[in-house]
């Protein structure tokens, strides 16, 4: 989805039960602009360098009502701080230890030969695999 279309990002956040307002729209163009993994500091710093009169506060509110209405993943990775990727189709990724940095991995080039039994009255619902790398 290109940012240079606000026809689209509206449809979308519609589309998830989002009303989309101008700094919602703005949000979503930077991140749905291409597949990419963002925190909301680099996000609030790109709105900002493109002149945006955006709030912290309202950049973590977006990206929090985004994720819980689908239209983003939130990923927890290392415990110091969120990620946003744009990407919500199921995939996995290599994560760089010196930038933070992630890559998708398709789910086809990962094979889990055996999981272990889930507990009693438990179900499967997904799984994350971050596959942590450093430079040799």
């Amino acid at each position: 989805m290109s940012s240079s279309h606000p026809d689209l990002i509206n449809e979308r956040l519609r589309g998830c039960g989002i009303l989309p307002t101008a700094q919602r729209v703005r949000i979503a163009g930077l991140l749905l602009a291409a597949p990419q993994h963002l925190t909301a500091d680099q996000i609030l710093a790109e709105l900002r360098n493109r002149g945006e009169k955006v709030s912290k506060a309202t950049v973590y509110n977006t990206l929090n009502l985004f994720a819980s209405k689908g239209v983003i993943r939130q990923l927890a990775v290392d415990g110091d701080r969120a990620w946003f990727d744009s990407n919500t189709s199921p995939h996995f990724h290599f994560q760089d230890v010196d930038t933070g940095a992630l890559t998708d991995l398709p789910p086809e080039t990962v094979r889990f030969e055996q999981l272990p039994p889930p507990p009693a009255g438990m179900e499967y619902a997904g799984i994350e695999l971050f596959i942590r790398l450093r430079r040799v």
